[in-house]
């Protein structure tokens, strides 16, 4: 159900006191839309009553009168639950709440220009996988890992959200409003950042991706190595159209190659077994490992190696030919 063009509201509500990021920038958000928009922040539930649309205080949560809140007891949403098509289990924030209903609109105002339905729901996906579950989870105290961490991230988003607020120890006057708006500005430099990005930069190389994927064979007849026309953001999208395709992709990709234009030689990449693990499906050759130049092409028996890392990952060679001579070995092998 979209409200976004039914209604002009007037007032938005949300807690007084310390602030967070959930709030901040689902009040971002509301703004981006209505620009006219006065944020009431309050407990106060007359006050609350007298708003158009109430976030993260009062204890409802109701598309249809424009409450999100997610602090009472019976609230365990999160976008799988009320998205089923999405896979995301993180419970909302009530800024997952307000990208859930506004999110499309939210992103069509900032990049400004006709985007496809389906391009814009790709977006929307990327973004909340991106910026706003982050969000979520850290508000709900949803930690990023299971057991004992090696070290703590205080550089995070809603970490520097918190720094706004007024310190225990604050002297002098202290204007709580210009703080949250503050927040507010901090978080929609970034949160447009990351929408143009995933749009001009990220998405065009699922094109590119998927022209690949459709010529593996003629790269070569098994199918196992990949050939993007130039170097782009390639791993989610492979993996995304790896899940789509299921069987239809047959075999799976185990090397990507591409030419690196910076110094105008071809990369050799092993294929992750998910888009952020550093375990590889099938690594470049053991002996191969962390040589160069000509050792490497003595032991790899193809000409003009330049270099292979250490952990397997990446190599590189001076020819399309060779890189992808590579490649064939390392199935090979």
């Amino acid at each position: 159900m979209n409200l976004t063009t039914k209604f002009s509201p007037k007032k938005l509500g949300t807690h007084s006191g310390q602030f967070h990021c959930d709030e901040a920038f689902g009040s971002y958000m509301l703004r981006l839309l209505y620009p006219s928009l006065e944020i009431i922040r309050t407990r106060d539930e007359k006050l609350l009553a007298e708003c158009d649309i109430v976030i993260d205080v009062g204890g409802v949560y109701d598309h249809s009168k424009r409450r999100y809140d997610h602090h009472q007891k019976s609230f365990n949403h999160s976008m799988s639950t009320l998205m089923p098509d999405y896979k995301w289990t993180t419970k909302f924030s009530s800024a997952g709440l307000v990208y859930l209903h506004y999110g499309h609109e939210v992103l069509k105002n900032i990049l400004e220009q006709n985007v496809s339905e389906s391009n814009l729901n790709i977006i929307y996906a990327k973004v909340y996988e991106n910026f706003v579950q982050e969000i979520d989870a850290i508000d709900n105290g949803i930690s990023i890992c299971e057991g004992k961490t090696k070290y703590t991230i205080h550089t995070d988003l809603s970490s520097r959200v918190g720094t706004l607020n007024k310190k225990w120890n604050h002297v002098g006057k202290f204007n709580d409003m210009e703080a949250f708006e503050q927040a507010m500005q901090m978080i929609g430099t970034e949160f447009k950042e990351t929408v143009l990005y995933a749009y001009h930069t990220w998405l065009p190389a699922r094109s590119l991706v998927v022209s690949a994927l459709d010529q593996r064979f003629q790269t070569h007849t098994t199918g196992h190595i990949l050939e993007l026309s130039e170097p782009c953001p390639w791993k989610e999208h492979y993996f995304v159209l790896e899940e789509e395709l299921g069987d239809d992709l047959n075999p799976k990709i185990d090397y990507i190659i591409f030419k690196d234009n910076s110094n105008d030689t071809w990369r050799i990449q092993s294929m992750p077994v998910s888009p952020q693990s550093f375990e590889l499906r099938k690594p470049l050759p053991e002996s191969w490992r962390g040589l160069r130049d000509d050792e490497l092409s003595k032991i790899s028996g193809v000409e003009g190696c330049v270099f292979c890392h250490a952990t397997g990952f990446i190599a590189g060679n001076k020819t399309r030919d060779g890189v992808l001579n590579m490649a064939i070995k390392s199935l090979e092998l």
